[in-house]
């Protein structure tokens, strides 16, 4: 038996989530059984719970898409035998995480280097692989090239500006507070614009117009741009892609959908796409998620790619953790450790 957070109905984080004990199984052919060490919270886990994700698990289940443990146990394979006994990262869709144990498939086990520290391990993949990928393989961002971002002072919008400062692009970033605009210019951004949060989406357009105009002012029309809000605050950025833009949305965070005018996209001549980490990295060869691997190892280690704080807890505080998770400007990342 084992400890693990359990998620019985789909709904608010706080209210349907518990600690409680399982029965702990032995691994399968191709499969290994991982002790968990930590594993974060992150917005994708809280939209699992709130049953919005893309992809759901079969109730009940165990939430958590990402963290780092130990291999104790293999139930055969070449690839599960080579992994015991070492500290991986383990991304499993399924989720699972948040518990002291759990058996996946060896193809999702990733050995990590000694050099990290255990909140890097925990949160090696799904910030840092999604904030390296959209930069640097999706829109491949040159150097002195703007890029609009919203959500700007999440953990993967500070990990994008600090990007830009290490390859050299530049970054316009929209946040929702004052304060935070010191903090992300401290940390390379270029430009920080405040617009506050635009509630539904009859949001009042001259706020829009104001911020469009702003970005305009400042990029002079800008190729690239990234989302993670949708709603009228995503709709918007359209407006401020030079001809040939891209806009690429990647998160939900009002969980209102996009509404752009057909002239906006045709005056622009721009593309609006969709990024699921998930199903961009099942395209992808083994030789290019092994680079990917080495790539953002040297990323965090020198800081880039690195969260700046964390916050530690026990399973058995999960509601307590969860209600962290969502406090409204917060800094950092909420850990769980076994």
């Amino acid at each position: 038996m084992s400890q693990a957070v359990i998620l019985n109905q789909f709904g608010n984080p706080t209210d349907v989530l518990k600690c409680g004990s399982r029965e702990d199984r032995e691994p399968g052919p191709g499969e290994v059984s991982v002790r968990m060490l930590a594993s974060p919270v992150n917005p994708s886990d809280l939209l699992v719970v709130r049953g919005q994700y893309g992809v759901l698990p079969e109730l009940p289940a165990v939430p958590g898409l990402e963290g780092v443990g130990v291999v104790e146990a293999t139930g055969g394979g070449l690839r599960g035998w080579s992994m015991r006994g070492r500290r991986v990262a383990v991304i499993n869709p399924r989720g699972g995480a948040w518990a002291e144990r759990q058996v996946v498939s060896a193809n999702q086990v990733i050995p990590l280097s000694s050099k990290l520290s255990l909140e890097q391990a925990a949160t090696f993949f799904v910030n840092p692989a999604t904030a390296c990928i959209l930069v640097r393989h999706v829109l491949r961002i040159p150097k002195e090239a703007w890029l609009i971002q919203t959500a700007a002072a999440s953990t993967l919008g500070r990990m994008i500006i600090r990007l830009g400062r290490h390859w050299g692009f530049k970054t316009l970033n929209i946040v929702r507070r004052q304060e935070q605009v010191a903090e992300l210019q401290a940390l390379g951004a270029d430009v920080v614009l405040v617009q506050p949060r635009l509630e539904g989406m009859d949001a009042a357009p001259h706020l829009l117009a104001e911020l469009v105009q702003a970005c305009r002012q400042h990029t002079d029309g800008a190729l690239y741009a990234l989302d993670a809000v949708g709603g009228p605050l995503g709709s918007a950025l359209v407006q401020c892609l030079r001809p040939g833009g891209r806009l690429v949305v990647y998160g939900t965070l009002s969980n209102l959908p996009l509404s752009i005018p057909p002239r906006d996209l045709m005056m622009c001549g721009g593309r609006v796409e969709g990024f699921w980490l998930g199903q961009w990295m099942s395209q992808q060869s083994l030789w290019f998620k092994l680079r990917l691997v080495r790539q953002l190892t040297r990323l965090i280690l020198d800081g880039t790619l690195g969260v700046e704080a964390f916050r530690h807890y026990s399973l058995a505080e999960v509601r307590t953790a969860v209600a962290a998770a969502e406090e409204p400007g917060r800094v950092g990342k909420i850990l769980f450790r076994m």
